[in-house]
């Protein structure tokens, strides 16, 4: 076992409270029996919440797999993929595919397509942070920008959740940019054991103070939501038949009239030569149908699927963003 590189970030956070969170020892893990047991078979018995985080090279489908980070309360496990290889990560499939064991991600859909599509996968039971933070604000009144999601650095800086200053992140940019296959490097250098980590650490903190602000209402929404979000770059042919359900309605709201209606992931294909009117000038098109529909609309884009448009929101707002949307491929 590590300790925690320092982390540079101090001070006090508005309320008063340290925002410098208790350092977590970390392990590097290269094989399976480096991870705890009560991760690698889960159980009813002892269910668990983890906070989780994969890193790679342009993270997708296609693109490689180089860390999964987990988050137990008292340390981080960095699952080495390059080194373990693919047995590793497949050690990780019964928890990451279970029940049991509720994973806190932040924007979780390109970790879960990297999932599916490399190691058959299926991302579930997933507490979305991001989705988390939106339903929050609209539980609170505050109208929702469709076209603003809020990035983890904003999250971790925001004094409701944790207050905490995250500079290292435009460093590993910067490091980024400058070699495409930071993640790949190795022997992992201290800088990458921290982005790594950080990343993930506080994410725990995050959760609990999270789940005491949402309704319960809002808590079946995220459920769901979440789930989609696991499978929205994920649809093949067989339309999500292998996937777990969506969660139903919890008894102890179905009876309310408030009751909003359930969430559904849409795919639209797009004619070739087509996505250019279905977007719009710098977005706008798009900008114009998710305001109107209330809806997400995510676009494969360069990772891929580059000819899908996915949807996502209530049946009837879906199905109004459908509408339009199919009438704008058809123009000429």
């Amino acid at each position: 076992m590590a300790s925690h590189p320092p982390n540079s970030a101090d001070g006090e956070d508005p309320a008063g409270n340290n925002a410098e969170l208790p350092s977590l020892p970390f392990h590097v893990v290269t094989k399976p029996s480096q991870l705890p047991v009560e991760f690698l078979e889960p159980s009813a018995a002892k269910k668990l919440v983890i906070g989780f985080d994969c890193e790679g090279v342009d993270l997708c489908r296609h693109g490689a797999l180089c860390i999964m980070q987990i988050a137990f309360p008292d340390a981080v496990y960095l699952v080495d993929a390059i080194e373990g290889g693919k047995e590793l990560v497949e050690a990780c499939k019964p928890a990451l595919e279970s029940n049991h064991v509720t994973k806190v991600i932040h924007d979780c859909k390109r970790d879960s397509e990297a999932l599916y599509f490399q190691f058959g996968i299926k991302l579930h039971n997933v507490m979305d942070t991001q989705i988390a933070y939106s339903l929050i604000e609209e539980q609170e009144g505050k109208k929702r920008a469709y076209d603003v999601y809020i990035s983890f650095v904003s999250l971790l800086a925001d004094p409701r959740y944790c207050g905490m200053p995250y500079p290292e992140k435009e460093e590993v940019r910067t490091l980024l940019r400058q070699d495409p296959n930071f993640w790949k490097n190795r022997p992992l250098s201290e800088m990458m054991i921290r982005a790594a980590t950080d990343d993930v650490r506080f994410l725990l903190n995050i959760h609990e103070k999270m789940m005491e602000k949402l309704s319960k209402v809002s808590s079946w929404r995220l459920a769901v939501r979440s789930e989609l979000y696991c499978r929205c770059f994920c649809i093949n042919d067989n339309q999500q038949a292998d996937w777990p359900p969506l969660p139903t309605v919890p008894d102890d709201i179905e009876a309310e009239a408030c009751v909003p209606e359930v969430d559904i992931l849409s795919l639209l294909d797009v004619p070739p030569g087509k996505m250019g009117r279905v977007i719009g000038r710098k977005g706008s098109s798009i900008m114009a149908v998710k305001e109107s529909c209330n809806v997400e609309i995510h676009i494969g884009g360069a990772k891929g699927p580059p000819d899908r448009v996915f949807i996502i929101g209530p049946v009837k707002e879906v199905r109004k963003a459908e509408a339009i949307l199919r009438g704008r491929m058809l123009e000429f």
